[in-house]
């Protein structure tokens, strides 16, 4: 069995498959599904499989540092935000590595210009590891190192 995690609502997270060393995350056990902030998206193929290339602002107010990240889309989805509205959503994987842990997770890309933060870390991504602590922040003092290897 693989031991729990305790985070707190923020943390920062790493998703190196898409070169993304750091991201402020918003542990949002009210949300099913993860998301990621997203202001440019492109669909293209593949070798007959749909992808998508899109870029990103990884920190938060900084509109200057830009990412051009590309994956596989595995489904398109229909979301409704918190404010009850629906969009629909191309839907990748890509490895989570959070703690010194990695595992793939589900991420649905939108544009959250005006949001807070730039992810949302849902409940399936957090695949029974994590236990969130809503008093806390930043628990984790690195998303690639363990706590205990610093």
């Amino acid at each position: 069995m693989t031991k729990k995690i305790i985070v707190g609502w923020r943390e920062m997270l790493a998703l190196p498959e898409l070169g993304i060393e750091q991201i402020k995350a918003k542990i949002d056990t009210g949300a099913r599904s993860s998301c990621l902030h997203t202001f440019k998206i492109e669909p293209y193929e593949q070798d007959g499989e749909l992808w998508v290339r899109f870029w990103i602002h990884p920190q938060q107010k900084n509109d200057e540092l830009v990412k051009e990240c590309v994956a596989k889309v595995i489904d398109q989805r229909t979301v409704k935000d918190s404010g009850g509205h629906e969009e629909q959503r191309y839907v990748i994987e890509t490895m989570l590595a959070f703690n010194g842990e990695q595992w793939p997770i589900e991420v649905t890309l939108t544009n959250r210009e005006n949001m807070l933060f730039r992810m949302l870390l849902g409940r399936t991504a957090m695949h029974h590891r994590i236990i969130v602590d809503p008093t806390a922040s930043f628990l984790i003092a690195s998303p690639l190192t363990k706590d205990n290897d610093l």
